[in-house]
Formats: C-alpha cells, sequence, structure tokens
C-alpha cells in the first residue's frame, strides 16, 4: 500500500545553473509553472548571505531563498490544485504583491529554479515528485545567456552581473555536481523535455534517485 494517498498533480522540480535555460524550456513543455525564484527573500532581510571575502549579496546561495514556503506552495498545488505565490522583482530584491496559481487540472506541474535541488529529499518524502533535472548547457554558453538576459532585464548592475557571471562561470562544474548530488538528473533539454514527456504519461516512481 502506498504511504501517501492519491494526489491531483505532481512536480517535477527543475534546477540547473543560473542561465541554463530552465524557464525557456518549462514554456515550451506547455505545462503550469511555478517560478521558484520568487521566493527569494527581500533585499532587506539580515539573514542574507555575502559572497565570501567580498561585500555582495551572494544570491546564488541557497539562504538566500524561502525554501520552506516554496514548499508549502509545491504541496498546495500537488494536493489543492492552486496556490498564492509571492511576485517578486529582481531588480528590486523585493516582493512587489502576490498572485494566485492554478494546475487547471494537469496532473504534472514544473517548479523550477537555481534552488530547485534543495527540495528533492523533502519532496519526495511528501510522495509528490515525479521527476527531478539538472539542465545544463557548458558554462561558456551559459555565461553568456545570464549575462545577455539579466543585461535585458536590468536586474542588477552591469558591473555586478559581470563579477557574479564570472563567478559563477567557474563554479559551475561544482554547482552541477552539488545539484545532481541532491537528487536530480543532469541532462540537455532534448532529454528533459523527454523526461517530462513520460512523466506526464504516469507517474514515476523514485524517479529523482535514477542516475
Amino acid at each position: 500500500m502506498s504511504p501517501h494517498p492519491p494526489i491531483p498533480a505532481r512536480v517535477v522540480l527543475l534546477c540547473g545553473p543560473s542561465g541554463s535555460g530552465k524557464s525557456l524550456l518549462a514554456a515550451r513543455s506547455g505545462l503550469p509553472v511555478l517560478r521558484l525564484d520568487d521566493f527569494y527573500k527581500e533585499g532587506t532581510d539580515p539573514t542574507l548571505p555575502l559572497v565570501e571575502g567580498g561585500s555582495d549579496i551572494d544570491w546564488d546561495h541557497p539562504l538566500s531563498w524561502d525554501a520552506d514556503a516554496a514548499v508549502t506552495a509545491i504541496t498546495e498545488l500537488c494536493r489543492t490544485g492552486r496556490t498564492t505565490v509571492p511576485v517578486y522583482d529582481l531588480s528590486l530584491s523585493a516582493r512587489t504583491g502576490e498572485e494566485s496559481l492554478r494546475t487547471d487540472g494537469a496532473p504534472l506541474y514544473i517548479a523550477e529554479g537555481v534552488f530547485a535541488a534543495e527540495l528533492v529529499v523533502r519532496c519526495r518524502e511528501l510522495g509528490v515528485l515525479a521527476d527531478a533535472l539538472c539542465l545544463t548547457r557548458g558554462s561558456v554558453t551559459t555565461f553568456r545567456r545570464r549575462f545577455l538576459r539579466d543585461l535585458k532585464e536590468g536586474r542588477k548592475s552591469v558591473a555586478f552581473l559581470l563579477r557574479r557571471g564570472w563567478r559563477l562561470m567557474r563554479a559551475e562544474r561544482s554547482i552541477v555536481a552539488r545539484q545532481t548530488a541532491l537528487g536530480a538528473h543532469a541532462c540537455d533539454k532534448d532529454e528533459a523535455l523527454d523526461r517530462l514527456a513520460d512523466a506526464a504519461a504516469g507517474p514515476r516512481a523514485e524517479a529523482a534517485t535514477a542516475a
């Protein structure tokens, strides 16, 4: 007998380095999408971590993000098909409101963000996990895509974006290694789309444990 009662929907956690194409892939899938970046802490939060040896806030550290609130939203979507999520402005480092999100009866949805892998174990234990994917494209491609996107959207100053981009490019292998160690499967966009199609066709038993 399953330890968890049947639920209306399950979640695919989609992580990967910043700029790896998570949002584009999620949109291309046609599935409902929960943006985990909306659960960043506000810039005035005293618990925000700093980059080691510097004064910049380390927005790529899991402690810059509210994991508990993200898990609450994920489980509400899975069990009730709807939840309320914050609207976060990255350029302001602040929440500017909230909005309602619904799955509209879809049996599967995507929760995407750089910290999605941090939730693999908790979502599996709660019985809501369908799969966990880590999207990779190579550090140079990711650096270029990330910088152009963040510059276009005015997320932070150019100097900050260059410092962050260089730091993340050097750290990309370790970022992917951490996310896969947490239970996400590293793949390119084509394999990710194939696994999403498989997950949509039926529940994956212990999917995120597959190498």
